[in-house]
């Protein structure tokens, strides 16, 4: 079994911010760049899939930064309608539009000297992005409502779970501000192809969900965790951060069972697979076929695309085709 966690540990890393759960050489190379970003004033795009902890990422650049004293200021443009998204960005004076009965600051001005990070950039309309595009060219925006200039110095920050190169093509992102804001792209990677951090980020939301509902577990049954290593997690951490407070939640035994976790499980991986994960050499051999065995499908068995985008030789690939018995349905 992995070795478990303090609660003091983990209350620790939560209150540091200069600290992320991570244990693989992708991330940890990340942290690494992450490190050396947060010294420019740059913008940074942030790319990768939904629940991959973008805005964790985004909270490392702050507070790593010489703005880390500033406010960090959040918001996410796929839960706003654009109308009230505009008066969140920028503002409004009193009178501006029927529901506007006192003067109200942005985000903008509440970010001064900070950081703004815009979660799902993607969504928000080509007239929003045009105010953002001149905001950044001059760093100067008026108020909805108002002809007044104002002035503020931030960093933008922007993440998205979107094909925005793709956006930009179609014309429905505008170029110039893909530029402005793309200045640093930092690409974080799904769950599934990390998964060495599965273990300590299981047993970091163990530990917080065991505490808030009065739960003592002493971590997880060698089945669950097994399986949670072979499973492919569409969700992320998210979806495993739901998983196990979940299973906090509904669990009854010393350790969280595998049926605990509610995990509904993909098609793609066959009974056989699922039982034949008796140790952990096995559930990890299980995940990479897998994920291989995914990427193959989504190169239509290329194998030299396929190593392209799992980074690795061809040679190797072949090697880890045979070996792991990956066979073309």
């Amino acid at each position: 079994m992995p070795t478990m966690l303090s609660k003091i540990d983990v209350i620790n890393r939560k209150k540091d911010k200069n600290s992320l759960i991570a244990k693989s050489p992708i991330i940890l190379e990340k942290l690494e760049i992450i490190k050396r970003i947060a010294q420019t004033d740059s913008s940074v795009l942030i790319l990768g899939e939904k629940g991959v902890g973008k805005e964790l990422f985004a909270e490392q650049i702050h507070f790593l930064s010489r703005r880390n004293i500033a406010p960090f200021v959040k918001i996410n443009c796929a839960e706003l309608p654009e109308s009230f998204l505009e008066s969140e960005l920028f503002g409004h004076v009193k009178g501006a539009f029927a529901a506007a009965f006192e003067n109200h600051n942005g985000r903008f001005e509440m970010a001064d000297n900070g950081t703004i990070f815009f979660e799902e950039i993607g969504n928000i309309s080509l007239h929003l992005q045009s105010k953002l595009l001149r905001l950044l060219q001059q760093k100067t925006f008026e108020k909805v409502g108002s002809d007044i200039l104002q002035t503020v110095d931030i960093r933008i920050l922007a993440a998205t779970s979107r094909d925005i190169e793709t956006m930009v093509e179609k014309g429905e992102f505008l170029n110039d501000l893909y530029y402005r804001i793309n200045v640093l792209p930092l690409y974080i990677p799904p769950l599934r192809q990390r998964p060495e951090d599965i273990p300590e980020l299981a047993e970091y939301f163990l530990i917080i969900y065991q505490n808030e509902t009065n739960k003592q577990f002493k971590g997880f049954s060698t089945e669950a965790m097994e399986f949670m290593l072979s499973y492919s997690w569409p969700g992320n951490v998210q979806e495993l951060e739901n998983c196990i407070e979940q299973a906090c939640e509904t669990g009854k035994g010393i350790f969280i069972q595998k049926d605990d976790l509610f995990i509904q499980t993909s098609p793609d991986i066959s009974e056989t697979q699922r039982e034949g994960c008796r140790n952990l050499k096995n559930a990890v051999n299980a995940f990479r076929v897998h994920f291989i065995q995914k990427v193959l499908e989504e190169n239509n068995w290329n194998q030299t695309e396929t190593a392209k985008a799992l980074d690795i030789q061809r040679t190797y690939l072949s090697r880890l085709i045979k070996e792991l018995s990956i066979k073309e349905h």
